[in-house]
């Protein structure tokens, strides 16, 4: 016998109040710790709070965008640190990101081939680097790129001159322009985007900063690396086998059957590497400070001295939310990227198929055509 449509109704607006209950706890939490916090920043970044007190207190006064245009207008000192942050990490993004993808798809490749031993051995040195403390990895790094350091020596055992690592200010594609005869004069020498030249944005990343992509790499690449073997051990033996059996030789196999693939995947590290990429702060607060002659500061390190040493926690809060906004533009960017290289793959394997389906039919009807002839 059915129930009544009143009773249906009770019943479930019962388990909908159920539902909300469970739920309430963590709601409360997230409004308290997560949103309170972010509104809060918000009114921080268009007033003139000077971390003192409350900064809901009635001396604090709204400032507008007095804040975001004075680290988004490129003028005076302020300006200027913000596209040096802007540059530094940028070029810090550009060089980790795609190396540490394929450094990591590399090594997934490697530890999940059949002819391999020790596989387990492997995976965990691969994979160590992740999960040790971001300080003790800076420190150690302090040490093996110091001046008379473990790199250095073995680079002078190959006849190499060591630089100065994380002294050396001069940007690694300025030392070639140089070297070519091209110098900070006219144009070059011009304020361009943020306030900093053109010659200063052509730069490239430091010697100190290409030492902080090395760590990056060496500290990511492992946590990736368990992302792709997944990935791959999703893929299943048969696909290989199938593409073997037509002949494909190993790179053929991985080009045109496993990276396509993985697609997914690569999107995921991806986005997750640009999200990290542009938070870099504790090897730089560790390391160097943003030190020397500010090449290797980054927004994330700026927002923080900006609002902790230097007091100023409006500007400090409209750095964060201009990171914040960089990162997700970023994010949707490459989404829109990487969506429109699947779509595009999946036409031209669409019409591939197509083309085929049509060339067996032919030949099907040409063999008839022929048996009747006959």
């Amino acid at each position: 016998m059915a129930q009544p449509t009143s009773t249906r109704r009770g019943s479930a607006n019962r388990q909908g109040l159920a539902g909300w209950l469970f739920v309430a706890p963590v709601i409360v939490i997230l409004g308290v710790f997560m949103l309170v916090p972010i509104l809060m920043a918000v009114w921080v970044s268009v007033s003139d709070w000077s971390g003192n007190g409350s900064p809901l207190a009635s001396g604090v006064n709204f400032v507008g965008a007095k804040n975001y245009e004075a680290i988004l207008g490129g003028r005076g000192l302020t300006g200027q640190n913000f596209g040096l942050a802007i540059r530094n990490n940028l070029y810090y993004v550009l060089f980790v990101v795609p190396l540490q993808t394929i450094i990591s798809l590399f090594l997934a490749v490697m530890v999940t081939r059949k002819a391999l031993k020790a596989k387990g051995f492997f995976r965990t040195a691969f994979y160590f680097p992740s999960v040790t403390s971001s300080v003790a990895i800076t420190v150690l790094w302090l040490f093996l790129f110091n001046t008379s350091g473990v790199i250095n020596k073995a680079l002078a055992a190959a006849s190499i001159k060591g630089p100065n690592w994380f002294n050396e200010p001069a940007g690694v594609l300025g030392m070639l322009w140089t070297k070519l005869g091209m110098s900070e004069t006219g144009a070059l020498a011009q304020p361009g985007l943020f306030g900093i030249s053109t010659w200063q944005w052509i730069q490239g990343p430091s010697v100190a900063m290409v030492a902080f992509i090395l760590m990056a790499i060496f500290t990511t690449s492992g946590t990736f690396m368990l992302l792709f073997i997944a990935a791959l051990q999703a893929i299943g033996d048969e696909t290989e086998e199938a593409a073997m059996i037509d002949g494909a030789t190993a790179w053929q196999r991985f080009r045109y059957v496993t990276a396509p693939m993985l697609r997914p995947t690569i999107y995921t590290v991806v986005t997750l590497g640009l999200i990290g990429t542009w938070q870099v702060f504790d090897q730089i607060a560790i390391g160097s400070k943003g030190d020397p002659a500010k090449t290797t500061v980054t927004p994330a390190f700026l927002s923080y001295q900006s609002a902790f040493v230097d007091l100023a926690w409006g500007r400090g809060a409209a750095i964060a939310f201009v990171l914040f906004g960089i990162i997700v533009a970023m994010s949707i960017l490459q989404r829109f990227i990487l969506g429109n290289a699947d779509a595009t793959a999946s036409t031209r394997q669409e019409r591939k198929l197509d083309a085929a389906a049509r060339h067996l039919a032919r030949e099907k009807r040409e063999a008839e055509s022929s048996r009747g002839a006959a």
